[in-house]
């Protein structure tokens, strides 16, 4: 089982190991790529294997506006990298006291003295310390001295395009959702827990579970077709969810709202897992609730027949 630290307070058991650093943010293809390469030097090598990562993620620290951004929670994180056989995984609280370390105190302090790693994985644009000083080069010229070998993979192209985060986040924006499943290797999946609402949903023959969408990025606004896992259920029911604003509503703030088919039971402050299958459509403003009821109709015709 994967050992979780908060801290580079390691045990000597996971000290002198293969460390990957970055924010691996829905552990997409590109990710996989590297950790099969890693787990080839882990059976070389006999090591094992580290991330170390932050939260929050650099970026969302360094812009308090950047509220959505997130493809994947950090416990999703660590299910995804616990099946890409990690054992054990750094989470470090990212700071303003922490975001000023100096580049080389990194490497010396925890690379070195608290980590002691014998393999440093980056990516090419990796930069690290205050101001982002640091960088692959420094790490490379710091080999030697901190007995350590930096590896640098070639990223994962598919389509003349590296697969990023930040290229599957915009897939997702954009509406492009069965091509960010693509290069996941699984369906998007929102993690949250069912909260008491308007009870607008139920009013018009359609009720709902709401989810505060926390951190997560915001994919296209509209209808999609979903699957659900709900606790103390083996399988995955399929549903419809609107992801947005409910116009029809003049609502201001983001929604996940599902409508689970063939399903009667109370789920409020239940987690939910919601897998995005499909996108439907844009969300719009109706005239009226009749429209908008028979839009719905539709809609759920739509995703049954989804597969």
């Amino acid at each position: 089982m994967v050992k979780l630290y908060k801290n580079f307070n390691i045990k000597n058991i996971h000290k002198n190991s293969i460390i990957l650093i970055g924010n691996f943010d829905g552990v997409h293809l590109g990710h996989q790529k590297l950790f099969k390469l890693a787990n080839s030097y882990k059976k070389k090598y006999k090591l094992k294997i580290g991330v170390v990562n932050f939260d929050p993620m650099p970026k969302m620290f360094f812009n308090r506006s950047l509220k959505n951004f997130r493809i994947t929670s950090i416990s999703q994180k660590v299910d995804l990298l616990s099946k890409l056989k990690v054992d054990f995984i750094i989470t470090k609280k990212f700071d303003k006291l922490f975001s000023k370390t100096k580049s080389i105190n990194f490497i010396k302090e925890i690379l070195y003295k608290k980590l002691k790693s014998k393999f440093i994985f980056v990516s090419n644009n990796f930069r690290f310390g205050n101001k982002r000083e640091g960088n692959v080069d420094l790490l490379i010229k710091n080999e030697d001295k901190y007995n350590f070998k930096v590896v640098k993979p070639e990223p994962l192209i598919k389509q003349q395009k590296i697969i990023s985060s930040t290229l599957i986040r915009g897939l997702l924006e954009k509406g492009y959702l069965e091509k960010a499943n693509k290069l996941l290797k699984r369906k998007w999946t929102i993690n949250g827990v069912v909260q008491k609402g308007r009870q607008v949903g139920k009013k018009i023959g359609f009720p709902t579970c709401n989810i505060d969408i926390k951190d997560y990025v915001l994919a296209k606004p509209g209808v999609y077709a979903v699957r659900v896992l709900v606790p103390n259920n083996s399988k995955y029911l399929k549903g419809i969810a609107n992801l947005g604003y409910r116009p029809t509503f003049n609502q201001k703030k983001i929604l996940l709202e599902v409508h689970l088919f063939n399903y009667s039971g109370n789920l409020y402050n239940k987690l939910l897992s919601v897998e995005f299958i499909k996108f439907i459509r844009e969300e719009k403003k109706f005239k009226n609730v009749n429209q908008l009821k028979s839009q719905i109709k539709k809609d759920l015709n739509i995703a049954k027949k989804t597969k």
